[in-house]
């Protein structure tokens, strides 16, 4: 019996292992599409927040006579113009002037970047009209609950798209193991009642009768 007990306790230990690897199994790397993404930054490529965006603008004098605010995009999403703070002091007083990307001039001074206007001074700025949106800008609650919403649908996608590739990788290998397990069972409980019935045949054999 006890050899009995102890073929089952291996029989579940084996089963056992057999679920962890196939919860722990890793499907191999999904193919990345072609023409989709970008691996690096090439020789000929910029980042919009390390060139454009909060980037300081000089005039023909040399000083600087404003700082770029935001991007002006076209209707294929690409970039046609700036949006410039200009006049003021700490933003206290100041107006905002949209200036064509093709005026702007990019020139490497000391291994830096510097953004000008090479024919534009402050007082061409001053005269300027400040710039007139036609959609007003999202108030700070819109930002707020929109991005709220973005995260909760980002969440809901992500979580989604776990539970569906861990049933897709897991779920046969788990299927299998529990067709294994319920086979040993099986197998063991047959073990078991032959061998329950050998050792009651054993113990006829052996008890002593009794005389009438």
């Amino acid at each position: 019996m006890k050899r009995l007990a102890l073929a089952v306790c291996a029989i579940a230990a084996m089963c056992a292992t057999q679920v962890a690897q196939a919860q722990t199994t890793q499907a191999p790397a999904a193919k990345m599409p072609d023409g989709i993404f970008y691996t690096k930054q090439e020789p000929d490529q910029y980042l919009a927040g390390d060139l454009l965006l909060n980037a300081k603008v000089v005039g023909a004098s040399g000083k600087i006579v404003g700082d770029i605010e935001d991007l002006i995009l076209n209707e294929y999403n690409q970039v046609i113009g700036v949006v410039m703070g200009v006049g003021g002091f700490l933003g206290v007083g100041e107006k905002r002037v949209a200036v064509r990307y093709s005026a702007l001039k990019f020139d490497n001074q000391n291994g830096k970047t510097v953004v000008s206007l090479p024919t534009v001074t402050r007082e061409t700025l001053k005269a300027m009209p400040a710039y007139v949106r036609t959609r007003p800008p999202k108030s700070f609650m819109e930002k707020v609950t929109e991005r709220a919403k973005e995260l909760a649908a980002k969440t809901e996608a992500t979580t989604k798209d776990a539970y569906e590739k861990a049933k897709k990788e897991v779920g046969p290998a788990m299927e299998e193991a529990k067709k294994k397990a319920a086979e040993a069972y099986e197998k063991a409980k047959e073990a078991y009642e032959k061998a329950k019935e050998n050792y009651e045949k054993q113990t006829e054999k052996t008890e002593p009768k009794t005389s009438n």
